[in-house]
């Protein structure tokens, strides 16, 4: 049976679902089911991301984080659910969405050097047979920049540590001048330079208006890194902003009572790292 979507009262008096386009909504999605075999890996899950904000998926290992937002994308294909960006089908907005995949799942010995795979970002505006200006050449060594990795730009992708590369694909991201960037973990296995780079970065996006969405592991860092938290454990569990939503109850409803409850207290009550 298909869980009763919950409704929330906007200022206007009028009860809305959560998981349907807004104008406030960077990203939606309604009904998504994704199965790997006969076991779901989500099920029936309605998801909305507002826009303008920092969100953050959260959830077990195993709990459909990833495949969420790779569903979403297309990435990976779905049994049912719609999914829309800014209000709009996502196939009619593919052009404002800027991806970041895990590091892990890149093959980071293809023979290419870092400035040649921050200019892919930019094939889509030009089509993969059109030539690079030398105006969007120096896009991408500026995105480098932000990013910290200008000093890199010929250096072989290969030869680059984790964190590095993760701070190219951001580079990549950025210079696709997205209004809504989906990042899957991250943070994943990079060093705490890199990490507090990368925070920077997205923060400074949010600044200018643009929309995160993250697969996030770290729950120390939730409540300083993001404003808006979605709880997942194959289906959902909770979601809205970090202050009521990251909570002990939605916690331990997520991770089955796995968390300590000194754990759970030290991460509601003291806000973990800002």
């Amino acid at each position: 049976m298909t869980p009763t979507p919950v409704t929330i009262a906007a200022e206007d008096g009028q009860a809305r679902n959560p998981a349907l386009p807004t104008p406030e909504s960077a990203l939606a999605m309604r009904g998504m089911t994704v199965s790997y075999g006969e076991k779901p890996a989500v099920f029936s899950v309605d998801a909305t991301f507002p826009a303008g904000a920092m969100s953050a998926i959260i959830g077990p290992n195993g709990a459909g984080k990833s495949t969420l937002l790779k569903a979403s994308l297309g990435v990976v294909p779905r049994l049912s659910g719609a999914v829309t960006v800014f209000g709009t089908p996502i196939e009619k907005a593919r052009d404002r969405i800027a991806y970041v995949p895990q590091r892990a799942s890149v093959d980071w010995d293809f023979p290419t050097t870092v400035i040649d795979v921050v200019q892919m970002g930019l094939y889509r505006k030009v089509g993969l047979l059109g030539r690079l200006s030398g105006a969007a050449a120096q896009q991408a060594r500026t995105c480098l920049d932000r990013v910290g990795m200008a000093d890199f730009a010929d250096r072989q992708i290969g030869q680059l540590s984790g964190g590095q590369q993760q701070r190219v694909f951001l580079a990549r991201a950025l210079v696709q001048d997205a209004d809504l960037y989906l990042l899957d973990e991250p943070f994943a296995g990079v060093d705490a330079a890199t990490e507090r780079a990368i925070i920077d970065v997205l923060k400074l996006l949010k600044s200018e208006g643009k929309s995160v969405v993250a697969v996030h592991h770290d729950l120390a860092t939730a409540r300083g890194y993001f404003d808006h938290v979605f709880l997942i454990n194959v289906r959902r569990i909770a979601e809205g902003p970090v202050e009521t939503t990251f909570t002990a109850e939605n916690l331990n409803a997520t991770y089955g009572g796995r968390l300590s409850a000194t754990h759970v207290d030290e991460l509601t009550l003291t806000g973990g790292a800002a």
